[in-house]
């Protein structure tokens, strides 16, 4: 099993962030179809994100990998390695590439039913990129487009982030005894909402550096009520113009981080390792979420919102003190909530 250890310890590592920390203290059942899935949704993104090849050849790539999911043959990873890796400055990427077909073996290994859980979100996962580069021109083509409505935005969020909730709900229920007491169906709807925020916050966070790649996550009809073009906003000066719909877009985060709080706190105490790993992304991105509000000007590239490695070993540091108690936990959450001025 040396190289399933190597896939979920040293890669998984290298190609992640927090995530990493998410995984690692989870149950060890759940580990290995939760870093697949992990590892899965990271090729893809490599593969929708390198500029090696034209967008509908990544169309295509996409679709060999969801085959591959689905256990269709002839196998097309060589393929797909070939195209994607080439000269990919993130040497973990590379080596992720590199290793799908080991991902792959580890992932028939699987229980049915979990390989069918891992298919099911990495299908969900991919129709959000095959979206991406069917909606926004080439990364090159010195265009720009925009989602046209807060729904399309919406389902987005839920393609790319949103259903990752539905699988985590459905695979502690799977292997977690104790989540049997749970309202699974109000879990899930949660779990969704927790999601879309964790998206929301990097499409916020991104949202300069999307534009200028030609992709601008903010809804056209709304951008024409306030009398602006989506390619006004590539001029860091129309932020005060545009404000109001980030305010809107900030608060419907937070929204969804406050089911994301239900989410955790309805996890038994007892399960204190995934009320763990589903507080750490939450305490982590509230602490981006002030830097967003606070942020002189979202629309400049130049400036990086990025919180500081010693916040985060802060909050993993203080974090194990209140995972015991829901009051505790609670009282975090509203301390750090009332620290962003929305």
């Amino acid at each position: 099993m040396r190289s399933g250890e190597d896939l979920l310890g040293t890669l998984l590592k290298r190609v992640s962030r927090s995530f990493y920390l998410s995984l690692a203290v989870l149950p060890t059942s759940l580990r290995a179809p939760v870093g697949l899935a992990y590892l899965f949704a990271r090729a893809a993104d490599t593969i929708a994100d390198t500029r090696l090849v034209s967008p509908e050849a990544r169309r295509g790539l996409l679709a060999a990998l969801r085959a591959e999911l689905r256990d269709e043959t002839p196998s097309r990873l060589p393929e797909i390695i070939q195209a994607s890796a080439g000269p990919n400055p993130h040497a973990g990427e590379r080596e992720l590439l590199r290793k799908l077909p080991d991902c792959f073996a580890r992932y028939r290994e699987l229980d049915k039913a979990d390989r069918e859980r891992v298919q099911t979100l990495l299908i969900t996962i991919t129709e959000g990129m095959l979206f991406d580069l069917t909606t926004f021109p080439g990364e090159d083509e010195g265009t720009l487009a925009a989602l046209e409505s807060r729904q399309e935005l919406d389902r987005y969020t839920y393609l790319v982030a949103g259903c990752v909730g539905e699988f985590w709900t459905e695979i502690h229920a799977a292997h977690r005894p104790r989540w049997s007491g749970l309202d699974l169906t109000t879990m899930r709807q949660r779990g969704v909402a927790f999601g879309k925020g964790l998206q929301m916050t990097n499409v916020l966070r991104d949202l300069a550096r999307d534009l200028r790649i030609g992709r601008c996550y903010l809804p056209r009809q709304e951008l024409l009520q306030l009398g602006l073009d989506p390619t006004e906003l590539l001029n860091p000066a129309a932020l005060p113009r545009v404000r109001p719909l980030l305010r809107e877009l900030l608060a419907l985060t937070l929204e969804h981080y406050q089911a994301g709080w239900r989410y955790t706190l309805a996890i038994p105490v007892q399960e204190w390792r995934t009320r763990l790993s589903c507080a750490w992304p939450l305490l982590i991105g509230f602490r981006t979420l002030e830097l967003l509000a606070r942020s002189p000007n979202l629309l400049d590239p130049g400036q990086v919102v990025k919180i500081r490695r010693s916040t985060v070993y802060a909050v993993l540091a203080r974090s194990p003190a209140l995972i015991w108690s829901n009051g505790l936990l609670g009282a975090e959450a509203r301390r750090l909530r009332a620290r962003i001025p929305v």
